[in-house]
């Protein structure tokens, strides 16, 4: 795991290699172990890299790395699994070489020096972003592994090229001067979360995942019209799987599914420093490490964090498991002030802002574990891959109900719902209250009737979804200036062909959510403490054998994850396991009523936003006093601003 950037301009200097590490050392919380600079001077070309050393401690992994051949110079973040099984096809294709160490970077170079660059990233499985030069035909190819696990940002500012694991990186150039991009606040107040292939700046993109962008920069007219191409397709893998379904019996599917884990855990406890895993007592995590400790001599390392707020907290059950499978397990009780410590950190950590506040505990867990282990085991994609959320299994069902209603009834009524404000429907909620049950009067509000309006004129389920998963429903009437860009959800010819709604929702949600929020989170928070996280539920071969199983292998008796379930049992008793879900969350909604009070109003004050330009004041300050007076939980809606604020604070 390692951080990488670099830069072209047609005006190369002998301050080439300086700028260049200057702008490295802006991320060496990704590398902290080793750093290098490389300048091609006559091509104008400068990479570099940040080191932190997982496979290969010697200086033989010392990156930028040249090829065999020469031809080839590459700055790599990430790891290659099966980099043992390349060298060995390598070997009986005929290729002969004088291999210098066991780095997997040296091996990825020597797949594209045989193969071709397409075919090398084919054939590697693993996590990694990478920035390869060609010497002979003077092109630089930026890539990115299948599931983006691993950052990639790129852009022209003027006639110089900038790329990098994170933003950080490219605004230490002194070519930088991108403005904010307003149409991607429309994306953070829809999702939480600026969707690839934007970021928040104009100018600077995001590479989207299982993409490579090969840019001729001896043409600088071609250079500037280059295109991204795909070279591994989630939809593609979608509709294979729906088309060649899992035929055998439950205890065949079971054994399959266990198998390929374990395979997948087996090839990422590969490493050279210590190795450990996250344990918060769920189904995801608590399955890694039952297939981590079949596999180990020793006592796995585990790690959880706990609150002292039972509604927050799982390190109790974490700890019962821990204690079944025989881990050495670590577990901090985290104090209110411990977390809040961390989000004056969020702006500088996650470059743009970003609003899932399960970043807290995230970041928090990332630094409990680097203090004893430098990678880690994660749980993270079995929701999406096997159907976790609870939405999976509310929405068809609501979807049905509504959509029985004629369309033009749910067209009166949604707009008969919408005509009165939602603070006139709290007023006549109130009157209505005596003769209201007590748990609509706690349930029913003004906002919940506004969105239930919006759900009601849905027109399909596809705009349902939409519309259930925003936080803002109209960002444009937040955000100034803002026009929201095409992504996943309005662009219906990227959306997958599935046989059912939840089969839809989990391929949509695999491709936005996991990628753009839950993977982001992961890496910033773990590099941010120097530590590599792996995630073997994205190995692309369990994610080819999900989408074999039949939906009822996932969704089954009222519960999500059914099949993963029943691997976990095969190793740890059921009734350790069957509780309600929790999820990874802190009481974000009390605190911005208590201790973050005063910090949010500063950054919501009606004065500052009107200076500011980004927001219209009123429905911002109306949000925030109907969650102040406890009408509303806009937590995550606030978050989102609060986020921008807080990041713009550090421009």
């Amino acid at each position: 795991m390692c951080g990488l950037t670099g830069f072209y301009s047609p005006h190369s200097t002998n301050e080439s290699d300086g700028i260049g590490l200057n702008m490295a050392n802006a991320i060496s919380h990704r590398g902290p172990d080793d750093a290098g600079v490389w300048t091609d001077q006559t091509s104008g070309l400068t990479l570099a890299h940040r080191r932190l050393s997982i496979l290969d401690l010697s200086p033989a992994g010392h990156q930028p790395m040249h090829s065999a051949c020469s031809r080839y110079v590459i700055a790599f973040n990430g790891e290659i699994y099966n980099h043992l099984e390349l060298r060995e096809r390598l070997h009986s294709e005929g290729v002969q070489l004088a291999w210098r160490g066991h780095s997997d970077t040296e091996t990825l170079l020597a797949c594209i020096a045989a193969w071709g660059t397409e075919k090398a990233l084919q054939a590697s499985v693993g996590m990694f972003a990478i920035a390869l030069w060609d010497r002979q035909s003077k092109q630089l190819t930026l890539a990115r592994d299948r599931l983006g696990e691993k950052p990639l940002y790129w852009g022209w500012q003027n006639d110089t090229l900038l790329f990098g694991s994170e933003l950080k990186a490219l605004k230490a150039h002194p070519a930088f001067h991108a403005t904010v991009n307003r149409d991607a606040i429309a994306l953070l107040l829809r999702h939480g979360y600026i969707s690839a292939p934007h970021s928040i700046y104009q100018g600077i993109n995001k590479l989207c995942a299982g993409h490579y962008i090969s840019i001729p920069l001896g043409d600088p007219r071609l250079a500037r019209t280059a295109r991204s191409t795909a070279y591994w397709r989630m939809n593609d893998t979608i509709h294979a799987g729906l088309n060649d379904p899992f035929q055998g019996t439950v205890t065949a599917a079971t054994d399959a599914l266990e198998q390929q884990l374990s395979t997948s855990i087996g090839a990422q406890m590969l490493s050279d420093v210590p190795l450990g895993a996250f344990l918060s007592g769920g189904i995801d995590s608590s399955t890694i490490v039952a297939l981590m400790q079949a596999q180990s001599s020793r006592p796995v390392r585990t790690f959880t964090i706990g609150f002292d707020d039972a509604r927050y907290n799982e390190a109790q059950h974490a700890k019962v498991i821990a204690k079944h499978l025989g881990t050495d397990h670590t577990e901090l009780y985290v104090q209110p002030e411990d977390a809040l410590a961390v989000i004056p950190r969020l702006p500088e950590i996650y470059d743009e802002p970003f609003a899932d506040s399960s970043q807290i505990p995230t970041f928090l867990v990332c630094q409990l574990a680097r203090q004893h282990v430098t990678v880690s085991l994660s749980g993270d994609a079995g929701d999406e891959l096997f159907g976790g959320y609870n939405t999976y299994q509310f929405a068809p069902a609501l979807w049905r109900k509504i959509s029985r209603l004629p369309a033009p009834l749910r067209s009166i009524a949604a707009a008969a719902m919408a005509k009165l404000p939602a603070s006139s429907w709290d007023s006549v909620l109130k009157a209505l209250g005596p003769l209201m049950p007590d748990r609509a009067k706690r349930s029913l509000s003004g906002e919940k009737i506004h969105k239930a309006a919006g759900l009601l004129s849905s027109d399909s389920r596809e705009s349902f979804y939409h519309r259930l998963s925003s936080h803002w429903e109209h960002p444009e009437h937040i955000a100034i200036g803002s026009r929201e860009p095409a992504s996943l959800f309005n662009t219906p010819h990227d959306w997958p062909h599935t046989d059912s709604f939840e089969h839809w929702m989990m391929a949509v949600g695999t491709q936005s959510y996991m990628v753009d929020d839950i993977l982001p989170k992961v890496d910033r928070a773990a590099m941010a403490n120097s530590l590599e996280v792996r995630i073997p539920m994205l190995d692309h071969r369990v994610i080819e054998l999900a989408w074999r199983m039949p939906l009822d292998l996932k969704l089954r008796d009222g519960k999500g994850k059914w099949l993963l379930r029943e691997v976990l049992y095969r190793h740890v008793p059921r009734e350790l396991i069957e509780r309600p879900k929790k999820g990874f969350s802190i009481p974000l909604a009390a605190w911005l009523r208590g201790p973050l009070r005063d910090w949010a109003e500063a950054l919501l004050d009606e004065h500052r936003l009107r200076r500011e330009g980004f927001f219209y004041p009123a429905p911002v300050r109306q949000a925030w006093r109907l969650h102040l007076e406890g009408k509303q939980d806009f937590s995550a809606r606030l978050w989102s601003l609060l986020m921008f604020q807080a990041w713009l604070e550090t421009q």
